[in-house]
């Protein structure tokens, strides 16, 4: 793992008791940052920031459904409180319901009020803290289904899409303030949101071969660019789209 030289500073996890999230907190830690991880999912939580404590890393844990405003300000409130400062936020919790129903009105209003009004809650309390700071960095997660479409999954492509809509907003808004806004485009990652595809082996070839590499990607190589774009090893990169997905859009 490189170390992008955090040191001193602070960062933010939400989705963070699992996969995606729970990679880019260890990777923050690593990097000498001490992390805020959040999370529905106390237990999940729990057990990441435990995995920090154990290599050295500082962390504390803060509940947060990213669809409640209220607890969006009390998450963002508790790592200035915790740690002093906010230098680095990664907006990464989201979920991804399939149903037979692929209009269903509750799981399009759940989907986009996690996906992306989450989003923008967090975007917004964490630029507030980083405009009267004088600066900070900020990672959504999207999607390469924020850049596609895809015919069956109507909430998560129109969300996914809206994040870097929200993405390419929020860095223009907040360029002259030091603040930097960039997203994420994972293909297919191997995490527990997607273990249900790959049950078995016959179903795992079949993912695998989507994609161009042969393989589904790792979290650990979606934190490590997540964690280099908080860096100032991307100090000149904001508003960008960062597809990382084995070549699956490329084809």
């Amino acid at each position: 793992m490189i170390d992008y030289g955090l040191q001193g500073k602070v960062a933010l996890v939400t989705g963070a008791a699992g996969g995606i999230g729970r990679a880019a907190a260890l990777a923050f830690a690593r990097s000498g940052a001490s992390v805020l991880v959040s999370d529905v999912n106390e237990a999940g939580g729990s057990e990441t920031v435990d995995l920090i404590e154990r290599q050295g890393g500082k962390a504390a844990f803060q509940r947060c459904d990213v669809s409640d405003a209220g607890q969006v300000k009390e998450m963002v409130a508790a790592a200035v409180e915790l740690f002093g400062r906010l230098d680095c936020a990664f907006n990464n919790a989201g979920i991804n319901i399939v149903t037979a129903d692929e209009y269903d009105d509750v799981v399009w209003q759940r989907a986009l009020g996690i996906n992306l009004t989450g989003v923008m809650m967090c975007m917004r309390e964490e630029a507030r803290v980083m405009v009267e700071q004088g600066g900070g960095a900020i990672v959504n997660t999207s999607s390469i289904n924020g850049l596609v479409g895809n015919p069956n999954q109507p909430a998560y492509v129109a969300t996914k899409h809206g994040v870097i809509g929200l993405t390419r907003q929020g860095a223009l808004k907040w360029a002259t303030s030091g603040i930097r806004v960039n997203a994420v485009c994972p293909g297919v990652i191997e995490t527990p949101m997607t273990a249900p595809l790959i049950a078995d082996d016959g179903m795992r070839a079949l993912i695998d071969s989507m994609t161009p590499m042969g393989r589904m990607g790792q979290p650990e190589e979606i934190a490590q660019a997540v964690v280099w774009l908080c860096s100032d090893a991307a100090s000149f990169v904001t508003g960008h789209p960062l597809v990382i997905d084995g070549g699956a859009t490329a084809v």
